[in-house]
């Protein structure tokens, strides 16, 4: 045999391992993606002393979930349904939902995932109610089907408005992502019910459009980078083809930002969008205490950072 051959055997061989070492370590990050993704979330937690808070007013609990996805393998009935058994077991004085409640980027298949969605979502409990706004996926699909759907589970919808409960207003505006927001509809609201100012959107891109005294911002969709990798960071930074844009600010990646004097939250969501995947950015949702202005405390915050 020539030396030739001699010298091509090793390479192969060397190639075949190396693909299937390649092959093995794709299988085990597709599995280790999909088990995280439909995992438990986080229950994190914020508390935030409010100025302007009444004096005779007791601290009010919000949960703030964010992304359901529902559609694909990360997010069905079951599931959600045991997500919401764990929120009502925290008793939250108050439940916002910052939008993206299904998967999909058209109609198609809307009307199937939308049925799914208002029997899990109509056993959330909280003495001040249930309070929503859409998300691009949502505004994508079927965006009056989805209002429908929440509607008709006891949710109260928001676009680019306010309304008062209690001390605070809750102030839903539509998501800027996808183009639906409407920053002075919603501040003109507010004027009209007053109260303390809490932001509620799905996109937290809108802060910079906001006045810089309103102490919080509450929003999802940037899945706290879904697919984050050590020393790389995060892979999913662009939409889709059609909206071919930064999904996200990077500082508004994931946590808690300060920003401009307040504070914008974002959630890294409860489900994974059109990839049931998820690496490095756990589903969460978040608990926060809100009252008088005593001190801002912070734990369990969800890995920040570009």
């Amino acid at each position: 045999m020539s030396d030739h051959g001699e010298k091509v055997r090793p390479t192969l061989r060397w190639l075949k391992g190396a693909s299937l070492t390649l092959l093995l370590l794709a299988g085990l990050l597709m599995a280790t993606g999909l088990r995280e993704a439909g995992s438990d979330p986080v229950a994190r937690r914020l508390t935030l002393g409010l100025a302007g808070w009444p004096g005779d007013a007791p601290p009010l609990t919000i949960a703030l979930l964010s992304d359901i996805h529902f559609g694909n393998r990360a997010m069905d009935a079951e599931r959600l349904d045991r997500i919401v058994g764990e929120v009502n077991a925290a008793r939250p004085d108050l439940v916002l939902l910052a939008g993206d409640f299904m998967v999909g980027h058209d109609v198609a298949g809307a009307s199937r995932r939308v049925a799914g969605l208002q029997a899990p979502l109509s056993r959330l409990t909280a003495r001040l109610g249930v309070i929503a706004v859409l998300g691009n996926h949502d505004h994508w699909t079927s965006p009056t089907a989805v209002r429908a759907a929440l509607v008709r589970a006891g949710v109260t919808m928001l676009r680019n408005e306010a309304v008062r409960r209690g001390p605070i207003a809750i102030l839903g505006i539509d998501d800027a992502f996808s183009g639906h927001d409407d920053v002075g509809a919603t501040l003109a609201s507010w004027n009209r019910v007053g109260g303390i100012p809490l932001v509620l959107t799905h996109s937290p891109d809108v802060a910079p459009k906001l006045p810089g005294d309103l102490p919080l911002v509450m929003a999802g969709h940037t899945h706290c980078g879904q697919i984050v990798l050590p020393w790389i960071g995060p892979l999913l930074t662009r939409g889709p083809k059609q909206q071919w844009k930064p999904l996200y600010d990077p500082r508004y990646r994931c946590g808690v930002v300060q920003d401009r004097g307040g504070v914008v939250l974002v959630t890294a969501g409860l489900g994974s969008g059109t990839s049931p995947l998820r690496l490095g950015a756990p589903p969460d949702w978040w608990l926060i205490r809100i009252g008088a202005p005593r001190s801002t405390h912070l734990s369990a915050i969800a890995a920040a950072g570009p």
